[in-house]
């Protein structure tokens, strides 16, 4: 369930995500003098998606029993960790 849930964002939220990627790259590149901006907008971009995982996992797990809840928020946020990591660093906080 988790793995379509994910495979879910991935297409739904492809532009996102290459935000995302773009984002970092362009704080990679930027000179001292812009890093900060730049992380600030990739920061924000990743807080969307963030949000909107946790959304998507937060709407599931109210289907479910507390005991069931619980193990499946667990589960699905150590799959964040490990498909998309850069949403995972917050997760566990929303």
């Amino acid at each position: 369930m988790i793995s379509r849930q994910l495979d879910l964002f991935e297409r739904e939220q492809a532009g996102l995500v290459r935000e995302c990627e773009e984002a970092e790259a362009a704080y990679d590149r930027a000179d001292r003098e812009d890093a900060e901006e730049r992380y600030g907008d990739y920061q924000d971009l990743v807080e969307t998606g963030t949000e909107l995982l946790a959304d998507l996992r937060d709407n599931f797990a109210s289907t479910l029993g507390e005991a069931e809840a619980e193990r499946y928020e667990a589960d699905f946020n150590s799959a964040v960790g490990k498909r998309l990591p850069r949403f995972a660093l917050e997760i566990e906080n929303r």
